[in-house]
């Protein structure tokens, strides 16, 4: 068993952690992790160039996505950094169809750079980062939207999924 004093160091490393991994960095860590075999003839997949052209794609589509949520984050004046409190609940645009677009995003161009990179490591990583997200960065930030907006966002979770499809 822990003691008390391992268990708020273990959480306080944990929150460093998250706060020095924001989810550009982890998309940029993954996507240069799906790419250096590349340059290994032995780890690539042979990929006809047109899943390549869609791949480039379907990244760029995904990195759309993304930059669409944050501009509406900025047109509402509301902070985009993953670990601080928020003050805004964008609920409308993209974010009356998935609560999460940024993330969606993000995993969309890592299925498609995936596709572009062609190795045996890339189609893990849209995986590791949607694990990472769905499970590290969106529990964090519901928690402290519950907190913040209280009824409200219960409301808007209830009617909006976390990614796509129908709500929990």
């Amino acid at each position: 068993m822990p003691t008390s004093h391992a268990l708020r160091s273990r959480v306080l490393h944990k929150h460093v952690l998250q706060k020095h991994c924001l989810p550009p960095t982890l998309v940029l860590a993954l996507g240069a992790a799906a790419a250096a075999p590349a340059v290994l003839p032995t780890l690539r997949l042979a990929a006809p160039p047109l899943l390549r052209v869609a791949g480039a794609a379907v990244t760029v589509a995904g990195l759309a996505v993304t930059v669409a949520g944050s501009r509406q984050f900025a047109r509402a004046e509301t902070n985009i950094v993953t670990f601080d409190d928020p003050d805004v609940l964008v609920d409308t645009g993209l974010f009356a169809r998935t609560r999460n677009p940024m993330y969606l995003g993000f995993t969309v161009a890592l299925i498609g750079w995936a596709a572009v990179t062609a190795t045996w490591l890339s189609p893990l990583t849209p995986l590791a980062f949607a694990v990472a997200a769905d499970r590290w960065y969106i529990p964090f930030e519901e928690g402290r939207m519950a907190a913040t907006f209280g009824a409200r966002w219960h409301d808007y979770r209830a009617r909006v999924p976390r990614w796509l499809g129908p709500t929990a």
